[in-house]
């Protein structure tokens, strides 16, 4: 099994639920990758430097983008985090039927991928 370290960026206040999905998604038995979940679980006053350590220990940084991410500047920040370590990172379309929106930091280059099983297990291996 490929085990990859994985910073789930997520808008905190309304899309917890999906980082928990995808961190159980990736137990499943027949999955050929491992995320190993290691977001910033409550508000912490020096959540920066504490998000940049652990960004810069992971292999990929995975951005859920949901209704309100064009709001979220902790989601903002961990982004450019992630550019600025040069990690790779992709953004994830959280909610199959809403409207997702990208956090203010991503590029416009960067595409927001359907979350699917098959796009989850090529884009966690690298393939964009």
């Amino acid at each position: 099994m490929s085990r990859k370290r994985a910073f789930i960026s997520f808008d905190f206040d309304h899309d917890a639920d999906l980082k928990n999905l995808l961190v159980g998604q990736s137990k499943h038995p027949d999955t050929d990758f491992e995320i190993v979940d290691m977001s910033i679980k409550e508000a912490i006053p020096n959540w920066r430097e504490r998000a940049r350590t652990r960004i810069k220990g992971c292999d990929v940084v995975i951005v859920i983008c949901g209704e309100y991410t064009y709001n979220a500047m902790g989601v903002a920040a961990e982004l450019n985090i992630a550019r600025e370590e040069s990690i790779p990172y992709f953004l994830l379309w959280g909610r199959s039927e809403k409207a997702c929106t990208k956090p203010p930091s991503a590029l416009a280059a960067d595409k927001v991928y359907r979350w699917t099983w098959d796009n989850l297990k090529a884009l966690i291996n690298g393939t964009r």
